[in-house]
């Protein structure tokens, strides 16, 4: 509970509320923390800033990453960047938690003296508490606790979305993979209980949700907290029987923990989807033995044939690393030659960058930079030419679409709609004769694949109002505001997106 002394510093010199602004980096587990720390501000009586007030709210809170080399050398050019609009403005504070506060908590005052509150990954439930005592007795106050204070889920949230929201069921992760700073960020896998996560699923769908994903560090090892290896399975089994719950997905999982009887449960319980996102990393057994992966090509690709035949529909995506310190070109091969059988609807593909305290930074054999970009290359038009030979197959298919908000850039300029497939496919189509809302369902035929959507350019076979549409509009008369840039997150599925720069996999996707 917020008290009112921890309110105090929530209303300004005239009593008007004060406003915050939160910038959110990295992950999906950073993501579903985001909205807890809005949830957080706003029962402590802060209101949200208003879309692209950039750096004008009264508090503006950095949710951060550390999976970048460069991620603090960011952090720091967005604090220095801050620090004359703070000097113009008194009584604004900037807060840092994350994965950076929580590894660089000595650091982060002393570099920018104008921060107020660092917190970390375990205490993200003390931000309002801390920015109050920050107030009350005019210096920084840095609090990082070594374990979880609180599961995320239990603390209160704003959800970015109407009709579909994160369920986290785990945070941790048990594994030593040599590129990989989570498990010192974030700690050992704890799980939450059972009954705790179908109660917040119940919940949500009571409030018009109709889409959940299950969020975990490495999703799959649920249960080992608990001692129960099938947990998982028995888990999405159990999301089946949840009156009104649409669709079920999760992310991340790690092919050491995929058992049959996870495979079973995604067959044979409907409402979990179609599609699986399964980092592979590497394709060559001795890279994988290099990050300490515990399993190597042909586990990986007897996963995916295990999956196909189980569901034949299924979209499968991935994440691979390119130049991890001792990549020969013959290890590159066989990532390649994974890519071909594998046939991934889509792979996030990263250049490896070193994490400052992981193992691999300090390895031996670092790949000189213009070989990493020519083989990046290389597996980005590969897998550009399967993702569209995978997306043609859909052409002639009939699809169940769930509208989305935001995610067609160009929707009303093609005068069309947005939303996603039952495998997470991106689908526009042409707008109906009749209302549709972010949440309905709308039913279409696929007349053209490109390699990153699909499109439907007939009239829709049908249009189902939904609850979840119902729980959007009532939002959008209650005059919430619209989602800042952050949706469900989940991996879209189809050919990569423009070359990035140099970028390291998401914390979140072990």
């Amino acid at each position: 509970m917020t008290s009112s002394s921890d309110r105090a510093g929530a209303v300004d010199d005239v009593g008007l509320a004060r406003s915050y602004e939160i910038r959110t980096y990295g992950c999906q587990m950073n993501v579903h923390d985001s909205e807890r720390l809005s949830g957080l501000l706003e029962q402590a009586g802060y209101v949200r800033a208003p879309e692209g007030s950039d750096g004008e709210a009264d508090v503006v809170v950095f949710n951060t990453c550390a999976v970048r080399e460069n991620a603090d050398n960011k952090l720091y050019g967005n604090l220095g960047r801050l620090a004359p609009v703070k000097a113009s403005r008194p009584g604004m504070q900037i807060a840092v938690g994350g994965c950076l506060a929580q590894k660089d908590r000595d650091t982060i005052v002393g570099k920018a003296p104008w921060v107020d509150v660092v917190f970390g990954t375990h205490n993200i439930g003390r931000l309002p508490v801390l920015l109050e005592r920050a107030r009350v007795q005019e210096e920084a106050q840095v609090e990082i606790a070594e374990s979880l204070e609180a599961f995320p889920s239990t603390l209160p949230t704003r959800r970015e979305s109407a009709y579909a929201a994160w369920v986290s069921i785990s945070v941790g992760c048990n594994n030593t993979c040599t590129f990989c700073i989570v498990p010192a960020l974030r700690g050992k896998e704890k799980d939450r209980r059972p009954g705790d996560i179908l109660a917040e699923v119940e919940a949500l769908v009571a409030e018009g949700v109709s889409e959940i994903t299950l969020l975990g560090q490495n999703v799959n090892a649920y249960g080992s907290d608990i001692g129960d290896r099938e947990a998982f399975g028995k888990l999405l089994r159990a999301c089946g029987a949840v009156e009104g719950l649409e669709r079920v997905r999760f992310t991340s999982p790690h092919p050491r923990d995929f058992t049959d009887d996870v495979i079973a449960a995604m067959a044979e319980t409907p409402n979990v989807m179609p599609q699986l996102h399964m980092p592979l990393q590497s394709g060559s057994d001795s890279v994988l033995k290099a990050m300490r992966r515990s399993y190597r090509q042909e586990r990986f690709l007897g996963i995916i044939e295990k999956v196909r035949a189980a569901i034949p529909h299924a979209a499968i995506s991935t994440d691979i690393i390119v130049g991890f310190p001792g990549e020969s070109e013959e290890d590159f091969e066989q990532t390649l030659h994974t890519v071909r059988e594998a046939r991934f609807a889509n792979a996030f593909t990263f250049q490896y960058s070193k994490r400052p305290g992981t193992p691999a930074a300090t390895m031996e054999g670092q790949i000189p930079k213009e070989v990493v970009q020519e083989r990046y290359m290389r597996l980005v038009a590969l897998q550009e030419e399967i993702s569209w030979e995978e997306n043609k197959k859909q052409v002639g298919r009939t699809l169940d679409v769930m509208v989305a908000e935001g995610e067609g850039r160009k929707d009303d300029a093609t005068r069309r709609l947005s939303g996603r497939a039952p495998d997470n496919r991106l689908v526009h189509f042409t707008q109906p004769g009749q209302e549709v809302r972010p949440g309905d369902v709308v039913t279409v035929g696929i007349t053209y694949a490109a390699p990153h959507h699909l499109l439907a350019e007939g009239e829709a076979l049908a249009v189902r109002r939904t609850r979840a549409g119902d729980a959007w509009e009532r939002r959008r008369a209650a005059g919430a505001a619209k989602p800042a840039g952050v949706m469900l997150g989940l991996p879209t599925v189809g050919a990569p997106a423009p070359l990035p720069a140099a970028a390291a996999p998401g914390c979140g996707r072990d």
